[in-house]
Protein backbone atom coordinates (compact mmCIF):
# COMPACT_ATOMS: atom_id res chain seq x y z
CA UNK A 1 0.00 0.00 0.00
CA UNK A 2 1.49 3.20 -0.74
CA UNK A 3 1.77 6.17 1.00
CA UNK A 4 -1.40 7.89 -0.66
CA UNK A 5 -3.55 5.36 0.01
CA UNK A 6 -2.69 5.04 3.51
CA UNK A 7 -3.80 8.72 3.39
CA UNK A 8 -6.97 8.01 1.62
CA UNK A 9 -8.02 5.52 3.01
CA UNK A 10 -9.03 7.34 6.24
CA UNK A 11 -12.36 9.04 5.58
CA UNK A 12 -14.65 6.44 6.38
CA UNK A 13 -18.43 8.51 6.59
CA UNK A 14 -20.44 6.28 9.26
CA UNK A 15 -23.71 8.05 9.10
CA UNK A 16 -22.36 11.62 7.61
CA UNK A 17 -25.13 14.21 7.87
CA UNK A 18 -26.00 14.84 4.36
CA UNK A 19 -28.65 17.87 3.92
CA UNK A 20 -29.23 19.95 0.24
CA UNK A 21 -30.19 23.43 1.06
CA UNK A 22 -32.03 25.86 -0.96
CA UNK A 23 -31.39 29.64 -0.29
CA UNK A 24 -32.99 32.64 -1.96
CA UNK A 25 -30.55 36.20 -1.50
CA UNK A 26 -29.67 37.43 0.41
CA UNK A 27 -28.72 34.43 2.69
CA UNK A 28 -26.19 34.14 5.09
CA UNK A 29 -25.16 31.09 7.57
CA UNK A 30 -22.96 30.61 10.12
CA UNK A 31 -21.61 27.04 10.89
CA UNK A 32 -21.23 26.30 14.43
CA UNK A 33 -21.56 23.03 14.59
CA UNK A 34 -17.53 21.63 15.34
CA UNK A 35 -17.46 19.26 13.09
CA UNK A 36 -14.24 17.81 12.60
CA UNK A 37 -15.23 17.70 8.52
CA UNK A 38 -17.57 19.41 6.41
CA UNK A 39 -18.02 19.25 2.52
CA UNK A 40 -19.92 21.54 0.57
CA UNK A 41 -20.36 21.56 -3.01
CA UNK A 42 -22.46 24.24 -5.11
CA UNK A 43 -25.25 22.69 -7.49
CA UNK A 44 -26.05 25.83 -8.89
CA UNK A 45 -26.05 30.08 -7.99
CA UNK A 46 -23.51 31.44 -6.36
CA UNK A 47 -22.03 31.45 -2.44
CA UNK A 48 -19.02 32.22 -0.73
CA UNK A 49 -17.03 30.47 2.39
CA UNK A 50 -16.53 32.88 4.97
CA UNK A 51 -13.39 31.65 7.13
CA UNK A 52 -12.92 31.97 10.58
CA UNK A 53 -9.42 33.33 10.14
CA UNK A 54 -9.16 34.02 6.36
CA UNK A 55 -10.01 35.77 3.06
CA UNK A 56 -13.60 35.22 1.76
CA UNK A 57 -13.74 33.01 -0.93
CA UNK A 58 -15.65 32.29 -3.35
CA UNK A 59 -17.53 29.09 -4.89
CA UNK A 60 -19.34 28.08 -8.10
CA UNK A 61 -21.64 25.87 -9.37
CA UNK A 62 -19.55 22.62 -9.68
CA UNK A 63 -16.64 23.66 -7.11
CA UNK A 64 -16.12 21.77 -3.83
CA UNK A 65 -15.18 22.73 -0.94
CA UNK A 66 -13.51 20.95 2.48
CA UNK A 67 -13.37 22.65 5.81
CA UNK A 68 -11.80 21.99 8.54
CA UNK A 69 -13.39 22.33 11.90
CA UNK A 70 -13.98 22.71 14.37
CA UNK A 71 -13.84 26.59 13.97
CA UNK A 72 -16.85 28.26 13.09
CA UNK A 73 -17.10 29.28 9.31
CA UNK A 74 -19.68 31.31 7.45
CA UNK A 75 -21.27 31.12 3.88
CA UNK A 76 -23.58 33.58 2.05
CA UNK A 77 -24.42 34.69 -1.34
CA UNK A 78 -21.59 37.75 -0.75
CA UNK A 79 -19.32 38.13 1.65
CA UNK A 80 -20.93 41.68 2.54
CA UNK A 81 -24.10 39.67 3.17
CA UNK A 82 -23.69 38.27 6.79
CA UNK A 83 -25.17 41.03 9.64
CA UNK A 84 -27.57 42.34 7.13
CA UNK A 85 -29.50 39.35 6.31
CA UNK A 86 -32.69 38.21 7.96
CA UNK A 87 -32.48 36.55 9.96
CA UNK A 88 -28.77 35.00 9.95
CA UNK A 89 -29.09 31.27 10.30
CA UNK A 90 -26.86 29.81 12.73
CA UNK A 91 -26.24 26.21 12.27
CA UNK A 92 -25.32 24.74 15.94
CA UNK A 93 -24.30 21.07 17.26
CA UNK A 94 -26.63 18.34 16.16
CA UNK A 95 -27.28 20.50 12.89
CA UNK A 96 -29.94 22.64 15.20
CA UNK A 97 -30.63 25.59 13.21
CA UNK A 98 -31.91 28.91 14.78
CA UNK A 99 -31.85 32.54 14.48
CA UNK A 100 -28.80 34.56 16.22
CA UNK A 101 -31.86 35.34 18.65
CA UNK A 102 -32.12 31.50 19.14
CA UNK A 103 -35.24 30.87 17.46
CA UNK A 104 -35.60 27.56 16.71
CA UNK A 105 -35.96 27.21 12.67
CA UNK A 106 -35.02 23.52 12.25
CA UNK A 107 -38.48 22.25 11.41
CA UNK A 108 -39.29 25.50 10.34
CA UNK A 109 -37.01 25.56 7.04
CA UNK A 110 -37.10 21.59 6.53
CA UNK A 111 -38.81 21.00 3.14
CA UNK A 112 -38.76 17.12 3.03
CA UNK A 113 -36.11 14.48 2.94
CA UNK A 114 -32.33 15.63 3.63
CA UNK A 115 -34.01 19.04 2.36
CA UNK A 116 -33.68 22.30 3.65
CA UNK A 117 -33.94 26.14 3.11
CA UNK A 118 -36.77 28.30 1.07
CA UNK A 119 -39.92 26.72 -0.47
CA UNK A 120 -39.19 27.65 -3.88
CA UNK A 121 -36.13 28.27 -5.67
CA UNK A 122 -36.09 32.14 -7.06
CA UNK A 123 -33.46 33.64 -10.12
CA UNK A 124 -30.21 33.35 -8.28
CA UNK A 125 -30.57 30.96 -5.50
CA UNK A 126 -27.81 28.86 -4.50
CA UNK A 127 -28.32 25.00 -4.16
CA UNK A 128 -25.59 22.95 -1.84
CA UNK A 129 -25.00 20.18 -0.74
CA UNK A 130 -23.35 19.51 2.17
CA UNK A 131 -21.90 15.98 4.10
CA UNK A 132 -20.61 16.52 7.82
CA UNK A 133 -18.23 14.18 9.06
CA UNK A 134 -19.61 13.62 12.58
CA UNK A 135 -16.19 12.37 14.65
CA UNK A 136 -12.26 12.77 13.94
CA UNK A 137 -12.39 8.73 13.27
CA UNK A 138 -14.39 9.14 10.23
CA UNK A 139 -11.44 11.28 9.02
CA UNK A 140 -8.18 9.76 10.37
CA UNK A 141 -6.11 12.47 12.55
CA UNK A 142 -3.23 12.00 10.33
CA UNK A 143 -4.98 13.47 7.63
CA UNK A 144 -6.57 15.75 10.12
CA UNK A 145 -3.64 17.03 10.83
CA UNK A 146 -2.43 18.00 7.52
CA UNK A 147 -5.45 20.17 6.13
CA UNK A 148 -5.65 23.58 5.33
CA UNK A 149 -8.53 25.45 7.00
CA UNK A 150 -9.86 25.98 3.41
CA UNK A 151 -9.85 23.67 0.11
CA UNK A 152 -11.56 24.38 -2.72
CA UNK A 153 -11.25 22.51 -5.99
CA UNK A 154 -12.56 24.11 -9.25
CA UNK A 155 -15.68 22.17 -10.48
CA UNK A 156 -14.22 19.43 -12.94
CA UNK A 157 -16.27 16.63 -15.15
CA UNK A 158 -15.48 13.75 -12.36
CA UNK A 159 -16.82 15.91 -10.04
CA UNK A 160 -19.99 16.69 -11.53
CA UNK A 161 -20.80 13.37 -12.30
CA UNK A 162 -20.47 12.80 -8.14
CA UNK A 163 -22.86 15.46 -7.62
CA UNK A 164 -25.14 14.95 -9.27
CA UNK A 165 -25.64 11.60 -8.61
CA UNK A 166 -25.11 12.94 -4.73
CA UNK A 167 -27.89 15.35 -5.09
CA UNK A 168 -30.07 12.86 -6.35
CA UNK A 169 -29.50 9.94 -4.01
CA UNK A 170 -29.55 12.86 -1.13
CA UNK A 171 -33.59 13.41 -1.55
CA UNK A 172 -34.19 9.43 -1.84
CA UNK A 173 -35.44 7.20 1.22
CA UNK A 174 -34.63 3.55 0.98
CA UNK A 175 -33.06 0.85 2.60
CA UNK A 176 -29.65 1.26 2.89
CA UNK A 177 -29.80 4.91 1.70
CA UNK A 178 -27.23 6.05 4.55
CA UNK A 179 -24.36 3.85 3.39
CA UNK A 180 -24.50 5.26 -0.40
CA UNK A 181 -24.66 8.39 1.05
CA UNK A 182 -21.44 8.35 3.05
CA UNK A 183 -19.58 6.52 0.06
CA UNK A 184 -20.86 9.22 -2.43
CA UNK A 185 -19.50 11.45 0.34
CA UNK A 186 -16.23 9.76 0.85
CA UNK A 187 -15.59 9.92 -3.05
CA UNK A 188 -16.53 13.70 -3.30
CA UNK A 189 -13.68 14.31 -0.21
CA UNK A 190 -11.27 11.77 -1.93
CA UNK A 191 -11.49 13.62 -5.42
CA UNK A 192 -10.71 17.22 -3.67
CA UNK A 193 -7.74 15.57 -1.50
CA UNK A 194 -6.06 13.62 -4.41
CA UNK A 195 -6.19 17.07 -6.11
CA UNK A 196 -4.48 18.80 -3.34
CA UNK A 197 -2.21 16.57 -3.20
CA UNK A 198 -0.72 16.89 -6.24
CA UNK A 199 -0.68 20.04 -6.92
CA UNK A 200 2.34 21.85 -7.13
CA UNK A 201 3.24 24.31 -4.07
CA UNK A 202 -0.32 23.27 -2.41
CA UNK A 203 1.03 22.89 1.25
CA UNK A 204 1.16 18.76 0.73
CA UNK A 205 2.64 17.42 3.56
CA UNK A 206 6.57 16.96 3.03
CA UNK A 207 6.08 13.40 3.94
CA UNK A 208 3.86 12.97 0.34
CA UNK A 209 6.32 14.50 -1.31
CA UNK A 210 8.85 12.53 -0.80
CA UNK A 211 7.32 9.29 -1.25
CA UNK A 212 8.60 10.09 -5.00
CA UNK A 213 12.79 9.72 -4.00
CA UNK A 214 14.26 6.73 -5.32
CA UNK A 215 15.83 6.39 -1.35
CA UNK A 216 13.20 7.37 0.80
CA UNK A 217 9.61 6.49 -1.02
CA UNK A 218 11.31 3.12 -0.51
CA UNK A 219 11.32 3.80 3.11
CA UNK A 220 8.22 5.26 3.61
CA UNK A 221 6.46 2.95 1.40
CA UNK A 222 7.89 -0.09 3.71
CA UNK A 223 6.96 1.96 6.66
CA UNK A 224 3.19 2.52 6.06
CA UNK A 225 2.66 -1.03 3.92
CA UNK A 226 4.08 -2.83 8.08
CA UNK A 227 3.89 -0.04 10.68
CA UNK A 228 3.86 -3.41 13.06
CA UNK A 229 7.31 -4.60 11.67
CA UNK A 230 10.42 -3.39 14.21
CA UNK A 231 11.97 -1.33 11.93
CA UNK A 232 15.51 -0.27 12.36
CA UNK A 233 17.58 2.73 10.27
CA UNK A 234 19.51 -0.20 8.69
CA UNK A 235 17.22 -2.38 7.46
CA UNK A 236 15.65 0.25 5.78
CA UNK A 237 18.83 1.19 4.29
CA UNK A 238 19.34 -1.90 3.27
CA UNK A 239 16.23 -2.52 1.26
CA UNK A 240 16.42 0.88 0.37
CA UNK A 241 19.60 0.07 -1.06
CA UNK A 242 22.05 2.89 0.52
CA UNK A 243 24.00 3.25 3.85
CA UNK A 244 22.38 3.95 6.70
CA UNK A 245 23.75 7.51 7.26
CA UNK A 246 22.68 8.22 3.81
CA UNK A 247 18.80 7.18 4.54
CA UNK A 248 19.16 8.76 7.92
CA UNK A 249 20.06 11.84 6.31
CA UNK A 250 17.80 11.94 2.97
CA UNK A 251 14.72 10.82 4.98
CA UNK A 252 15.22 13.87 7.51
CA UNK A 253 16.06 16.37 5.16
CA UNK A 254 12.38 15.78 2.89
CA UNK A 255 10.43 14.43 5.09
CA UNK A 256 11.44 16.71 8.03
CA UNK A 257 11.92 14.23 11.19
CA UNK A 258 14.12 11.04 11.50
CA UNK A 259 12.70 7.77 10.27
CA UNK A 260 12.23 6.32 13.73
CA UNK A 261 10.31 9.39 14.98
CA UNK A 262 7.84 9.24 11.69
CA UNK A 263 7.75 5.72 12.54
CA UNK A 264 6.32 6.62 15.74
CA UNK A 265 3.93 9.13 14.62
CA UNK A 266 2.60 6.72 11.91
CA UNK A 267 1.88 4.36 14.45
CA UNK A 268 0.12 6.73 16.97
CA UNK A 269 -1.94 7.78 14.38
CA UNK A 270 -3.20 4.32 12.99
CA UNK A 271 -3.33 3.70 17.41
CA UNK A 272 -5.69 6.74 17.69
CA UNK A 273 -8.38 5.73 14.64
CA UNK A 274 -7.68 1.94 15.40
CA UNK A 275 -8.79 2.84 19.28
CA UNK A 276 -12.03 3.98 18.10
CA UNK A 277 -13.27 0.93 17.21
CA UNK A 278 -16.25 -0.15 19.50
CA UNK A 279 -14.49 -3.79 20.20
CA UNK A 280 -10.70 -2.65 20.18
CA UNK A 281 -8.51 -2.93 23.61
CA UNK A 282 -5.37 -1.03 24.08
CA UNK A 283 -3.50 -4.20 24.19
CA UNK A 284 -4.97 -5.33 20.62
CA UNK A 285 -4.30 -2.14 19.33
CA UNK A 286 -1.14 -2.10 20.82
CA UNK A 287 0.06 -5.74 18.78
CA UNK A 288 -1.58 -4.02 15.56
CA UNK A 289 1.08 -0.97 15.33
CA UNK A 290 4.00 -2.39 16.68
CA UNK A 291 4.34 -2.45 20.42
CA UNK A 292 4.53 -5.39 22.70
CA UNK A 293 2.38 -4.42 25.53
CA UNK A 294 -0.25 -2.41 26.42
CA UNK A 295 1.91 -0.71 28.93
CA UNK A 296 3.92 0.08 25.87
CA UNK A 297 2.12 1.56 23.56
CA UNK A 298 0.24 3.83 26.69
CA UNK A 299 3.54 5.12 27.55
CA UNK A 300 4.01 6.37 24.03
CA UNK A 301 0.85 7.44 23.42
CA UNK A 302 0.56 9.62 26.21
CA UNK A 303 4.47 11.48 25.66
CA UNK A 304 3.38 12.34 22.42
CA UNK A 305 -0.65 13.57 22.41
CA UNK A 306 -0.59 14.02 26.49
CA UNK A 307 -3.22 11.61 27.56
CA UNK A 308 -3.68 8.31 27.79
CA UNK A 309 -5.29 5.97 24.77
CA UNK A 310 -8.91 5.60 27.55
CA UNK A 311 -8.73 8.94 27.99
CA UNK A 312 -8.44 9.65 24.10
CA UNK A 313 -10.96 7.02 23.79
CA UNK A 314 -13.16 9.29 26.08
CA UNK A 315 -12.79 11.92 23.68
CA UNK A 316 -10.90 14.33 25.86
CA UNK A 317 -7.93 14.96 22.95
CA UNK A 318 -8.15 18.14 20.74
CA UNK A 319 -8.06 17.40 17.06
CA UNK A 320 -4.93 18.67 15.56
CA UNK A 321 -5.08 21.90 14.58
CA UNK A 322 -3.24 21.76 11.72
CA UNK A 323 -2.69 24.57 9.12
CA UNK A 324 -4.98 27.69 8.70
CA UNK A 325 -4.32 28.00 4.98
CA UNK A 326 -6.91 28.52 2.34
CA UNK A 327 -5.93 26.59 -0.58
CA UNK A 328 -7.70 27.00 -4.13
CA UNK A 329 -6.61 24.09 -6.66
CA UNK A 330 -6.35 24.99 -10.24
Amino acid sequence: MDTLTCLLDGPKARGAFILKSVLNPPWSLRVEDRAPLSVIALVSGTAWLLPEDGEPVPIGPGDVAVVRGPAPYGLADSPDTPGTATPQIVVGPDQRCSTETGEDLTDTLARGVRTWGDARAEPGAAVLLSGTYQAPSEVGRRLLGTLPTVLVRPAGAADATLIGLLASETARDEPGQELVLDRLLDLLLIGVLRAWLAAPGAGAPAWHRAQGDPVVGVALRLLHEDPAHGWTVAELARRAGVSRAVLARRFTALVGEPPVAYLTGWRLALAADLLREPEATVATVARRVGYGSAFALSTAFKRVRGVSPQEFRAGTSPVPAGSSATVVLA
